[in-house]
């Protein structure tokens, strides 16, 4: 079991799987979910010589749950130090959802200088609530929807987020992996409880722009276009257009779990990307 502590002290864990001499591969996941999101990507291209990293962000899964500090800035200083720690360049950094800010704020922040790629995959950015310069997002009532929700019952909260619009298991057809959904609900109840409460702003409320403005590493953005958690008109048709030289790859029909449900299809699409 891997850790590190923070400059404020909490304690993060991470996987470091594969070769140590690989190439680095870094993950960042979705809300309310820890490292094992990744577990299928990250043995995939560990199996093709890539060195990959993936943490529990603070106040999820392994790390520890402090009150303070559960907002993006903090987010993306946390992984940066963990970048420090291992010393890792010519890395590739790899976001969904959440963890797509996660990845937006940290080059916002930090830079590019030990990072040469970067994906965001059913990624929050630019923003997702609906404000006079982002007419298309939602409104604050939804958001203020999960939060209700969320502090009600925050059990059934996620096994209703997991069994319907995550995976997309709520359209007719769909085959439904009880496994999944038991492993969702798994992960988003290692959370700290308002860690979890506090991330929902966090996710919701931040605005990427000006980091997206900073990219200056190649970017693949990959998106479902039946994403129903970040619809795809909000997020990554305009963040393509906010990133420069960005590839938008849109999977037809696909989920807010790419990595899920289009798990062969996302395994060879980001071989291709780094080893491009």
């Amino acid at each position: 079991m891997s850790h590190i502590t923070t400059k404020d002290g909490t304690t993060l864990f991470y996987k470091d799987w594969g070769p140590k001499t690989g190439r680095p591969i870094t993950f960042s996941h979705g809300w309310p979910l820890t490292a094992d999101a990744w577990e299928a990507q990250m043995f995939f291209l560990a199996s093709h010589g890539y060195r990959c990293i993936a943490h529990d962000r603070r106040g999820h899964g392994r790390s520890s749950q402090p009150w303070e500090g559960n907002h993006m800035n903090q987010y993306a200083d946390d992984l940066a130090e963990l970048f420090e720690h291992l010393d890792l360049k010519d890395a590739i950094m790899i976001g969904h959802s959440t963890g797509g800010g996660e990845v937006a704020r940290f080059i916002g922040r930090h830079g590019t200088k030990r990072v040469s790629k970067a994906v965001l995959m059913g990624a929050v950015p630019p923003i997702m609530l609906k404000t006079a310069a982002n007419p298309g997002g939602l409104p604050i009532e939804v958001f203020d929807g999960f939060r209700k929700a969320y502090l009600a019952d925050r059990s059934q909260f996620f096994l209703d987020v997991a069994s319907g619009p995550f995976f997309s298991f709520n359209r007719p057809g769909a085959k439904v992996s009880q496994g999944l959904i038991q492993s969702w609900w798994m992960q988003g109840m290692m959370s700290g409880h308002k860690n979890a409460h506090d991330c929902i702003k966090a996710f919701s409320e931040t605005d990427f722009t000006e980091d997206l403005k900073k990219f200056d590493v190649p970017t693949l953005i990959i998106h479902g276009d039946d994403d129903q958690i970040v619809p795809i008109d909000a997020s990554a048709r305009i963040t393509v257009k906010l990133v420069k030289n960005a590839v938008l790859k849109i999977y037809p029909g696909g989920s807010h779990s790419l990595g899920d449900t289009s798990k062969e299809q996302l395994n060879a699409d980001l071989l291709e990307f780094a080893q491009s």
